[in-house]
């Protein structure tokens, strides 16, 4: 018997399997696609946003976070028919350190608000990875509730490596959501951290969750995030932790009197709740709709809304000219060769920024 017929009669004979499918159908890949670039005219995107078509939202937002040149021009038009309709919100920025509960917190206060007739939109950031630039994008998840609420919206949004945590499209996403009718704006942001002043500039109203008991209150969080709070609440005061909440907000309602009074007037509060019971909640909302009462009734409101604007003008320039400057072909090509140069220490990280400054605004076309 020859060895190849051998080999065809023994049992670990392995047969040629069949050929596997392509994980994406053909017809729904190009379906996909065709979601993303701007087949729809942004005047029928701005229709079907001032009408309530939470699909077409959707599709406006995602127009606004991607990065291709196509998309962003579609994203800019349709923003620009949205802007006369929007500014009609209450904006407010909601932090705190992590496992504090801001999710259930949200979906408690949320939940609230929309049985009182309010139209919500939540903003959710969701931390970017580092290594994979992945999200996990789960805040839908852990407001069920919420998320099946015809009068809410959740929009959990990758990171992307921006400052803080904070997307830099997150003020676009806000004045469509305000187009679409929606009169509460929440943003949640990753944790405390820089993406709190990020938050801030983009915010009427910031709101900081805290624990009790969980270590030195006072010394576990930077002094300039506690400045920048309308109110500190206490989360998760129920059960034994009742007493323990109670002593926290004497503690930071302490603290607070020991800083400058803030350029709006108001004075800050410290408040405790508790989201799993919803002990609390009508209590802090009441002190949301005061400040903005009082601030709009000493000019304050619409004041610190101009000066965001100029704020996000400017930072939009830096973020525009440092993508010019990676997208120029000349400066994509010298770049490697640089950073080489910088590794091998022929050159310090200034000197080769600086050339490839020069070579940047050498090719540039006025």
């Amino acid at each position: 018997m020859s060895g190849k017929e051998k080999n065809n009669k023994s049992a670990l004979k392995v047969n040629k399997g069949i050929e596997q499918p392509s994980a994406f159908h053909p017809e729904a890949k190009s379906r996909f696609k065709k979601t993303l670039v701007s087949d729809v005219d942004p005047e029928t995107y701005f229709n079907g946003i001032r009408a309530g078509n939470r699909a077409l939202l959707s599709k406006a937002i995602t127009l606004v976070e991607s990065s291709l040149a196509l998309h962003q021009k579609t994203a800019q038009e349709i923003i620009e028919r949205c802007l006369p309709h929007a500014g009609n919100s209450i904006r407010i920025g909601i932090t705190g350190v992590p496992g504090v509960g801001k999710s259930t917190f949200i979906e408690s206060l949320g939940t609230f608000l929309t049985g009182q007739g309010h139209r919500l939109a939540v903003l959710a950031i969701d931390p970017s990875s580092e290594k994979t630039k992945g999200s996990i994008l789960g805040d839908k998840t852990r407001m069920e509730q919420l998320a099946n609420d015809k009068n809410a919206f959740i929009r959990p949004s990758p990171s992307a490596g921006s400052l803080g945590g904070v997307t830099r499209k997150t003020k676009e996403i806000i004045i469509l959501c305000e187009a679409a009718g929606f009169d509460t704006i929440f943003v949640e942001t990753v944790g405390v951290g820089q993406s709190e002043t990020a938050v801030h500039s983009m915010v009427d109203f910031f709101l900081l969750l805290m624990l009790a008991g969980a270590g030195d209150e006072l010394q576990g969080i930077k002094r300039g995030i506690m400045e920048m709070a309308d109110a500190i609440v206490i989360n998760k005061a129920d059960g034994d932790n009742i007493q323990k909440a109670k002593m926290a907000v004497r503690e930071y309602s302490n603290a607070l009197h020991l800083f400058p009074p803030s350029a709006s007037g108001w004075t800050p509060v410290v408040k405790m709740c508790s989201s799993r019971i919803n002990s609390g909640i009508e209590e802090i909302w009441q002190s949301i709709e005061k400040f903005r009462t009082f601030t709009l009734s000493n000019g304050y409101f619409q004041k610190h809304r101009q000066e965001q604007e100029l704020r996000l003008m400017l930072e939009a320039i830096h973020n525009l000219l440092k993508d010019h400057f990676y997208s120029h072909a000349m400066v994509s090509e010298q770049l490697k060769i640089y950073q080489g140069k910088v590794l091998h220490g022929k050159l310090s990280a200034y000197q080769a920024a600086s050339e490839l400054l020069k070579i940047y605004f050498k090719h540039i076309s006025l």
